[in-house]
C-alpha cells in the first residue's frame, strides 16, 4: 500500500483528485487542508507521495516544497504540484525547487494517474 498526501485547501479538490486516482492500485490517502497542516502529516505518517497545491492559506505550497527538499526525512518523497498558476515563472521556480511534476488545474484525471503511477511504481 502506497500513501498519497493531499495538500489543499480545498475539500471539493482533495475529492477531485482522489477520484481521479481510483485507477492506481493500493493507494491510501492522508489530506492536508493547508501547509503547516501538511508539515504536521509528515511528521506522524509515512507519505510515499505528495500532491500539493501552491496558494494555500498559512503557508504557501512552494514553502511546504523547499521544507521537504531541505529535510533529510523527507527529501525522496516525490511531489505533484497541482496548481492554478499556469505561467511559466512559476513552473521554472516550483521544478527548480524540487517538485517532481507541475500540472496545472484544471487537470486531466488520467494524466494525473499515469504521474501518480510512474513515481510510485517505476
Amino acid at each position: 500500500m502506497k500513501h498519497v498526501l493531499i495538500v489543499d485547501d480545498s475539500l471539493t479538490m482533495r475529492r477531485m483528485v482522489k477520484i481521479s486516482l481510483r485507477t492506481v492500485k493500493e493507494l491510501a490517502f492522508e489530506e492536508a487542508n493547508n501547509g503547516l497542516e501538511a508539515l504536521e502529516r509528515l511528521a506522524l505518517t509515512s507519505v510515499d507521495l505528495m500532491i500539493l497545491d501552491l496558494n494555500m492559506p498559512d503557508m504557501h505550497g512552494i514553502e511546504v516544497l523547499r521544507f521537504v527538499r531541505g529535510h533529510q526525512t523527507f527529501n525522496y518523497i516525490p511531489v505533484i504540484v497541482l496548481t492554478t498558476r499556469g505561467d511559466e515563472s512559476s513552473r521554472h521556480d516550483t521544478l527548480k525547487a524540487g517538485a517532481s511534476r507541475y500540472l496545472t488545474k484544471p487537470f486531466e484525471p488520467k494524466l494525473l494517474a499515469q504521474q501518480v503511477q510512474e513515481l510510485l511504481y517505476s
